[in-house]
């Protein structure tokens, strides 16, 4: 359900002439800051992410543990573990993921698509990301359109950084 949702494919975009690979970018400690916006395109929520990286070699398996400290306070934390399955296909799981993550790369890109269970209103909505990531040298560019039912309900992008991770 989570791939009819998006418009581009990972076999024809633009790609430059680095390779994006998971367990290498992720490996140690990365820091990202993003923003969450509405469906019409507006800032709603800021947050800064602290990132532990642990790849596996001999299971395939990269762990994430993922600290959120959003603009209002709020805290949490999500811990993936993303397994590479060939060269151009990663499967993830976390509890707030509903079943499996799928993943494709190409180049300096992935596309990760999964639904994600988020609080809203005091209870639970699942929404379905089209999630993209793109590598250029250090920095990566993460874009992820959130849809319930078909329909854009928001977006999150995220800036990943792995040049100084301990930075503010």
């Amino acid at each position: 359900m989570a791939s009819a949702c998006s418009t581009m494919k990972i076999d024809t975009i633009p790609i430059n002439g680095q390779d994006f690979l998971v367990e290498e970018y992720f490996a140690g400690n990365t820091r990202a800051h993003g923003i969450v916006l509405n469906r019409g395109g507006s800032p709603i929520r800021y947050f800064k992410v602290h990132i532990e990286g642990l790849w596996d070699e001999q299971t395939r398996t990269l762990t994430l543990n993922e600290d959120f400290i959003f603009d209002d306070g709020e805290i949490s934390q999500r811990i993936w573990e993303i397994k590479r399955m060939e060269k151009s296909r990663y499967t993830g799981t976390a509890d707030d993921v509903e079943g499996v993550a799928i993943g494709f790369s190409r180049g300096n890109a992935l596309n990760w698509q999964y639904t994600l269970n988020i609080p809203w209103k005091q209870r639970t909505l699942a929404v379905q990301l089209d999630d993209w990531m793109y590598l250029q040298d250090d920095v990566l560019i993460n874009r992820a359109v959130m849809r319930k039912f078909g329909v854009r309900v928001g977006e999150i992008l995220i800036a990943f950084d792995k040049q100084n991770p301990t930075a503010d």
